[in-house]
């Protein structure tokens, strides 16, 4: 097994994907879709907003611990694994963000019109 917390988590995540929904969370989110996956994971990460805007940073921690579980269940849920963000990690590597943000193809919001 993985030595890493995170891949121990994402192949117990991984593990769940099949699993009884009745007795696992994880095996609920993936039966319920992705667009429940996402919205859990836009929740977490509100709520990581909020914490960090207290003035407990330890508040940060749990929050933070649930963003990156359903971050790992969307990502398992479209196929994709640590892996592959590691990969992007490393091919941005040693580029500004500047200059990497200017490098992206130019991407429309949602009602299709240029990006704000």
């Amino acid at each position: 097994m993985a030595d890493d917390i995170l891949d121990r988590l994402q192949a117990t995540i991984t593990a769940r994907k099949a699993g009884d929904a009745d007795a696992s969370y994880t095996a609920q989110l993936f039966r319920r879709g992705r667009a429940r996956i996402a919205q859990k994971l836009g929740e977490e990460a509100t709520e990581t907003v909020i914490a960090a805007m207290g003035d407990d940073a330890a508040k940060i921690v749990p929050e933070a611990a649930d963003l990156l579980y359903h971050l790992l269940v969307l990502l398992a849920d479209a196929g994709l694994s640590l892996d592959d963000v590691r990969a992007e990690l490393a091919r941005r590597e040693g580029t500004s963000g500047v200059a990497e943000k200017a490098g992206r193809p130019l991407t429309f919001s949602a009602d299709g019109g240029p990006p704000a």
